[in-house]
């Protein structure tokens, strides 16, 4: 499905892409950082969605995919931004948010601010608080002062170029922090997470289990899951989480 361009309400031109449901229930996809929507696990998402007629949205944050912007710009504050003008400028009615690493950060930072709307979750190695909680002490000491002095280290990439880190990005997570205090949610959540995930260690989502005020709440561990969990098998079971999470929220009247 190709993609249409839309401007937030902070004049950023952001790219997306969006069906309408025939139920009452949208599932939207939040991407990870440095991600897209051209992913496997989105791609796989929407063409169940539909088939289920249920709405489904993915877009783009500033900076990343086909949306306008640079990747070095980007804080958690604009990205989270951007992520509410897609969701309230194209969405109605009842919410699936489904976020993968910095996307579950913004599925929790958007469920906080949309509570009404929220009927479920899914996370899918979920990175609250990343930058300060996990990106920050893996730097060296002299990155950390290339951050605080000279606004910026260059980041290594298994997937190419190095990308930079600014010490905005670094501080501007700061005030959107989650995992010291509970979690004022409580809709039904589900948690995906690869045992074998170097970049966001399996204790890490498991602390966020902890913050998390809603009695529905299922962790799934994969043993030998990765951080992207994008193998068949893990694609089968994160389309089973989402049927699954839409019978119970048929079950609560919001689906």
């Amino acid at each position: 499905m190709p993609h249409q361009d839309f401007v937030s309400p902070q004049g950023r031109r952001l790219a997306y892409r969006y069906a309408a449901p025939r139920t009452d229930l949208t599932y939207v996809w939040l991407s990870g950082f440095k991600s897209d929507m051209t992913g496997t696990k989105v791609t796989v998402l929407e063409v169940w969605a539909k088939q289920q007629g249920h709405g489904v949205l993915a877009f783009d944050y500033s900076g990343h995919g086909a949306s306008e912007g640079a990747f070095a710009d980007g804080t958690v504050s604009a990205w989270r931004e951007d992520a509410l003008a897609a969701i309230e400028g194209m969405t109605s009615g009842n919410l699936v948010l489904v976020g993968s690493s910095m996307g579950g950060w913004m599925a929790l930072l958007s469920a906080l601010a949309l509570k009404p709307r929220i009927a479920g979750m899914v996370l899918i190695a979920p990175a609250p608080d990343f930058t300060q909680k996990l990106m920050w002490p893996e730097f060296s000491p002299h990155q950390q002062a290339e951050i605080m002095q000279q606004g910026m280290t260059l980041r290594p990439s298994d997937y190419g170029d190095p990308y930079p880190i600014t010490r905005d990005l670094i501080e501007d997570g700061k005030q959107w922090s989650l995992l010291d205090e509970a979690i004022d949610l409580t809709c039904p959540i589900r948690i995906l997470q690869g045992q074998q995930d170097p970049d966001v260690p399996w204790a890490h989502a498991f602390r966020l289990l902890d913050a998390l005020a809603s009695e529905d709440v299922v962790f799934s561990l994969i043993k030998d899951g990765d951080h992207r969990l994008s193998r068949d098998q893990d694609i089968a079971r994160l389309v089973a989480t989402c049927a699954e999470l839409a019978d119970t929220c048929r079950l609560a009247g919001k689906g």
